[in-house]
């Protein structure tokens, strides 16, 4: 018999052997078993970095269940906030919600493309904008901005104008306020409302729901309970068009 068997054999006898059987197996059994296992480890390291890469995968997957579960518990907050400004029919099928940061560059590179999705896919996709401020303190201010100019029906025009700035420009004052008049916004108001307990409350509340369903990062795209880290477009779309496919 194949010796390599034996030891496999001999590991596994040892791993499935509930605990109040093993406390019956003499001590120089035991030992000689452990022998076995460990020689068949020496000779089949192998088997290490296989057991390793079973193991992450097991707790990808308990992870992956675990923010599904928090996704479905804050359902309504995700997907139906009225404070939250989105692109597409309301009644569409498929909901996108995107969390993303101003000074994020993977944000600004996905930006026209998430805009894009309801035209891309014949208005059959609604995409949700979620401000998540957590890069600097230019980021808080920008998204403010964005969340005020929308005050004035100008959220799509700021947020575009806001992602296609370049970072080592920033986003200081005069630079936000340049890009809201060029986006015909009335600056005065958008820093006005920019203070206001209802926008600032926006943004509280959109960082708050990222935190507890476990984003970590930007951009972050959820599709039903499904959410996708980084600007992965490809796996956004596979997403849609599955979920196009069940409606």
């Amino acid at each position: 018999m194949n010796r390599t068997f034996l030891y496999a054999a001999a590991a596994a006898s040892l791993l499935l052997t509930p605990a109040c059987a093993q406390e019956q197996i003499n001590t120089a059994d035991k030992a000689e078993i452990e022998n076995i296992v460990r020689e068949y480890i020496l000779e089949n390291p192998e088997i290490i970095e296989e057991a390793l890469i079973a193991l992450n995968e097991k707790q990808q997957l308990a992870e992956a269940e675990r923010v599904a579960e928090l996704i479905a518990e804050n359902a309504d907050a995700i997907y139906n906030n009225p404070q939250d400004y989105s692109i597409g029919p309301a009644d569409a099928p498929v909901t996108v919600v995107e969390f993303f940061d101003y000074r994020c560059g993977y944000c600004k590179r996905s930006a026209e493309w998430a805009s894009q999705l309801p035209e891309k896919f014949d208005g059959q996709v609604r995409v949700v904008f979620k401000e998540y401020p957590i890069l600097s303190a230019e980021s808080e201010k920008a998204a403010l901005a964005a969340i005020a100019a929308g005050e004035q029906g100008k959220y799509l025009e700021m947020h575009l104008a806001l992602m296609a700035l370049d970072n080592r420009e920033g986003m200081d004052t005069d630079t936000i306020n340049r890009v809201a008049e060029e986006a015909g916004i009335d600056v005065l108001k958008m820093r006005a409302d920019m203070s206001s307990i209802a926008v600032q409350k926006t943004v509280a509340d959109s960082k708050s729901l990222a935190r507890k369903i476990g984003v970590s990062g930007t951009p972050n795209f959820l599709i039903g309970t499904d959410i996708v880290p980084g600007a992965d477009t490809a796996a956004v779309e596979r997403l849609i068009t599955a979920a196009l496919a069940e409606s």
